[in-house]
């Protein structure tokens, strides 16, 4: 009997994915996957269209989005599941770190400039298309402006912490995303805290109204799974995770390489609302 399984953490072109959310639906049908869940970061505008090529193609999309937070000076990322993604207060909030983030890839193409690369805002925005801008939008514009060969040496010489054109990001604390997600009926996910070394912090989010923690994650091995098996029946969370699709950006994996078991779904809508 085949096992349904899910892909709960995917980036479309609607945040820094490269695909667009209907080319995203197919590659999960294709793969043979009964859900996914759409996780842009800091914006909704992909969900509509996944929704609707979901529908076409018989493929259950999850609403969602992916924050970038604060907490105790350490960035952490969180994921909301099932909110109302039309919630007017949600998406004002949505709206103020999107144009944070207009202004920080201005800050960042102004440091370029002082560095002598000759990039621009406008090459920056237009190569977000109507997506949420950040920097490997940046990191594009360097890659066809030829200053450099890929995203991963963009981000290494000048875009990444510590490098010459890096500018912090404005970022809600994690408490107030949790409450802000919830708020909106949706379910509030700590997102891959390996790689943000947050899950020291996980009693306090619980607190806070965390509900679930992604467990499987691309580079997550047995070790790993088995110690956040243990976290979630601890802390009665959902245990959930995805590949973090970003279109075959290094660092991340591809539609359907990292799933959860349906179940998961079954428990996301259990905890909404």
């Amino acid at each position: 009997m085949k096992v349904l399984s899910a892909d709960l953490h995917i980036h479309t072109d609607a945040s820094d994915g490269f695909e667009t959310p209907a080319q995203v639906v197919y590659l999960a049908k294709t793969a043979g996957l009964k859900a996914i869940a759409v996780t842009d970061h800091e914006t909704t505008s992909g969900i509509a269209p996944a929704l609707e090529a979901g529908r076409r193609l018989s493929l259950e999309v999850l609403p969602g989005v992916e924050m970038s937070t604060e907490h105790k000076g350490s960035e952490v990322h969180l994921l909301g599941y099932l909110m109302d993604y039309t919630n007017p207060v949600f998406l004002s909030f949505l709206e103020l770190l999107k144009q944070k983030r207009k202004e920080r890839v201005g800050r960042i193409a102004a440091r370029l400039c002082d560095l002598g690369v000759q990039i621009t805002l406008d090459q920056i925005l237009a190569a977000a298309g109507k997506g949420s801008v950040g920097r490997p939008h940046v990191a594009r514009v360097l890659i066809k402006s030829g200053l450099v060969q890929s995203i991963a040496q963009a981000f290494e010489q000048y875009l990444g912490t510590g490098r010459p054109a890096y500018v912090p990001r404005f970022k809600y604390s994690t408490s107030e995303a949790i409450q802000l997600i919830r708020k909106a009926g949706g379910v509030t996910v700590l997102a891959h805290p390996v790689i943000d070394n947050s899950e020291d912090f996980i009693p306090e989010f619980v607190k806070d109204g965390l509900q679930g923690l992604e467990v499987y994650y691309p580079g997550h091995g047995p070790e790993t799974i088995s110690r956040f098996l243990k976290t979630c029946r601890l802390y009665n969370l959902v245990s959930t995770g995805g590949s973090d699709f970003h279109g075959g950006q290094a660092g991340h994996g591809y539609i359907g390489e990292v799933t959860v078991p349906y179940q998961s779904v079954v428990n996301l809508k259990k905890c909404a609302g």
